[in-house]
C-alpha cells in the first residue's frame, strides 16, 4: 500500500508476454484494457429473475441488507464517476468511467431485483458529488477491496448451502465477478499513480492511502461489534459484510471461512493477466490472522 522503493518492480511475463514495469505507460495500458476488454454488456432491464419457492422467497426477502447494498452502489458510482471526469488521460478516463457505469449498473440490478420480489426499501438519500474526487475514489476502492474479499467467500457459501437457488446465484455471478475486476483495476491504479508523483507528493499520497485504509478497517471493526451486540438495531451503510454473514447464518468456523475467502479470491483473480498486481493487503492480513487462529 505504501511501497516507497525507488526502483519500479518488474512483473514476470506470462507465456509469450513481455515483462511489465509497474508505473509505465504499458502497465497503464494493460490494466485499463483489462477492465475495458472484459466488460460484460448485460442489461439489468432484461434479466430473467427466477420465480422462487416459498422458503427461498422468505430467505431472500428476509435478508436485512438490501437498503445497504443499494446505497453502497449509489455512493460508489458517483464517487468513481466524479474522479473519472477529473482525469485527463483519455484511456484512464475511459476505464474509470466504465468502472463507475458498472457500479451504477449494480445499483440498477439490485433495484430491479427488489422491485421484482416486492422488497420495500427505505427512501434513498441523495448522492452528492464528492468535493475531494481522489479521496472518494480511494475510499471506494479500499472499501471494495475489503468487502469484496469476504463477499467472494460468502457468495460461495450461499451457493453451496442452497441458501439461494442456483438460478439466482447464476444471475448475480456477473455482478460478483465485476467486483473482482474493479479491485484488480484499483490496486494497479494505486501502484501506477504512485509512480507518477514526485517524492514529496508520493509521501503525501502514501499517507492518504494509509489513512483511507485504516479508516475502512476501523469502520468494519466497529460495525462487526455493533452487529454482534445490538439486536433489533437497523443496519447502517458500513456493515454490509458483517450483516450479510450474520443474515446468512454462516455456521462455518471462522478459520474455515477465511480460507474459503482466500481460495475464492485467488480463483476469481486467476482469470486475468498474471502480470498485473493482485490485491494483497486484505489477503495478507487474513493469512496473518490464520496463524493465530
Amino acid at each position: 500500500m505504501t511501497d516507497q522503493s525507488s526502483a519500479p518492480p518488474i512483473l514476470a511475463a506470462g507465456r509469450g508476454q513481455p515483462e511489465l514495469k509497474i508505473g509505465s505507460e504499458e502497465h497503464k495500458r494493460v490494466f485499463c484494457r483489462m477492465l475495458l476488454d472484459t466488460h460484460d454488456p448485460y442489461r439489468p432491464a432484461v434479466i430473467p429473475w427466477p420465480k422462487l419457492e416459498d422458503e427461498a422467497f422468505k430467505r431472500l426477502t428476509g435478508l436485512p441488507i438490501w437498503n445497504i447494498a443499494v446505497q453502497i452502489e449509489g455512493r460508489a458510482s458517483i464517487a468513481v464517476r466524479t474522479y473519472g471526469e477529473a482525469v485527463s488521460d483519455p484511456l484512464l478516463k475511459e476505464a474509470i468511467l466504465m468502472d463507475g457505469g458498472e457500479e451504477a449498473r449494480h445499483k440498477e440490478v439490485l433495484s430491479k431485483m427488489v422491485g421484482f420480489y416486492g422488497i420495500v426499501l427505505d427512501p434513498e438519500p441523495p448522492y452528492p458529488a464528492p468535493r475531494d474526487a481522489e479521496w472518494a475514489f480511494m475510499t471506494t476502492g479500499y472499501a471494495e477491496c475489503i468487502d469484496s474479499f469476504f463477499a467472494f467467500g460468502l457468495f460461495d457459501v450461499a451457493r453451496r448451502s442452497g441458501f439461494f437457488p442456483e438460478e439466482l446465484v447464476e444471475t448475480f455471478e456477473p455482478v460478483i465477478q465485476e467486483e473482482a475486476r474493479h479491485i484488480l483495476f484499483f490496486v494497479n491504479w494505486l501502484a501506477w499513480h504512485r509512480r507518477q508523483l514526485s517524492w514529496p507528493r508520493r509521501m503525501w499520497f502514501n499517507l492518504r492511502c494509509l489513512a483511507c485504509f485504516l479508516g475502512r478497517i476501523k469502520g468494519r471493526l466497529e460495525t462487526a461489534r455493533a452487529v454482534k451486540g445490538a439486536k433489533g438495531e437497523k443496519p447502517n451503510d458500513k456493515n454490509f459484510t458483517a450483516t450479510t454473514s450474520k443474515a446468512l447464518a454462516v455456521n462455518m468456523k471462522v478459520p474455515d471461512l477465511m480460507r474459503l475467502c482466500l481460495s475464492e479470491n485467488d480463483r476469481r483473480m486467476a482469470k486475468y493477466d498474471a502480470r498485473l498486481l493482485r490485491p494483497v493487503l486484505v489477503p495478507n492480513l487474513v493469512k496473518l490472522a490464520l496463524r493465530f487462529l
